[in-house]
């Protein structure tokens, strides 16, 4: 299937390892030239090469911290400046730190209100009058299983992401008007250095200890094991397609069947 990214520029947040680096990967192979941004310049480096090497297309990486207003201004206006414009935004920020509500500080509410809404709000934001410009768009939220089920001992994401999830209703029939689609992906849990430092690259040198350490997650998963980063990076390529035009304010769960919720 022809996804029609072949040219388009793709903005991806958080992308120099784990679902990000997969989402910014699956774009490249469907011929966008993609935009990777993150905090350590030497992982950036190193997946924007990764990426090159794959696929030929042109990867820009910037080094920036998305938590701040600064961080995301300078990667929309360098992406601008490189390729003219933005058509396909991937907010992607990572989760904030585990704690429970009562040990948690207004420091670390702020924190993650930052890390998370307002990431959402500034990429958006900022990418939008591009879009509209030129009539069309996509925007996708890597977010969390949290919009639909609390995830135990994380209450910083069961408070704060299920708002970025109803904003995206609010403002989604605006966006539609200009054939900007908005939708948003809820990851279970994946095979990224997030739950295994050894897993930054994937699943390919997994040992016998760490797939050890691995079976209870695994075995409380209905599709019995956990997921590879590019499974949801596939979903996300064709969220950012025309073949996915008439899709817009959607939640995607992609977690092999962990959300219990009907909906």
């Amino acid at each position: 299937m022809d996804l029609g990214l072949t040219g388009k520029v793709a903005i991806v947040g958080a992308s120099s390892k784990g679902l990000g680096k997969a989402s910014a990967l699956a774009l490249a192979r469907e011929g966008a030239r993609v935009t990777i941004c993150a905090r350590t310049a030497a992982d950036l480096d190193a997946a924007a090469e990764q990426i090159r090497g794959e696929t030929g297309v042109e990867v820009l990486a910037v080094p920036a911290d998305l938590a701040s207003a600064e961080g995301i201004e300078s990667v929309v206006a360098a992406t601008v400046e490189r390729f003219g414009g933005v058509d396909v935004l991937v907010n992607n920020s990572g989760g904030p730190p585990p704690g429970k509500f009562e040990d948690l500080t207004d420091a670390d509410w702020r924190a993650a209100y930052e890390a998370l809404t307002l990431n959402f709000v500034r990429s958006v934001r900022l990418v939008l009058p591009h879009m509209r410009e030129q009539g069309w768009g996509r925007i996708i939220g890597i977010q969390s299983s949290s919009v639909k089920q609390p995830v135990p001992y994380i209450d910083l994401s069961n408070g704060i992401r299920p708002g970025i999830a109803g904003l995206m209703k609010a403002i989604m029939p605006d966006l539609a008007k200009d054939r900007i689609t908005i939708n948003l992906v809820l990851p279970g849990t994946f095979l990224t250095s997030r739950i295994h430092p050894g897993l930054a690259d994937g699943t390919a040198h997994i040992d016998k200890t760490v797939e050890e350490q691995l079976a209870p997650l695994a075995a409380a998963i209905p599709m019995g094991r956990l997921g590879e980063p590019m499974e949801l990076g596939n979903l996300v390529a064709f969220l950012a397609s025309q073949q996915a035009s008439y899709i817009t304010g959607a939640v995607y769960q992609v977690d092999g069947g962990s959300i219990k919720s009907n909906v």
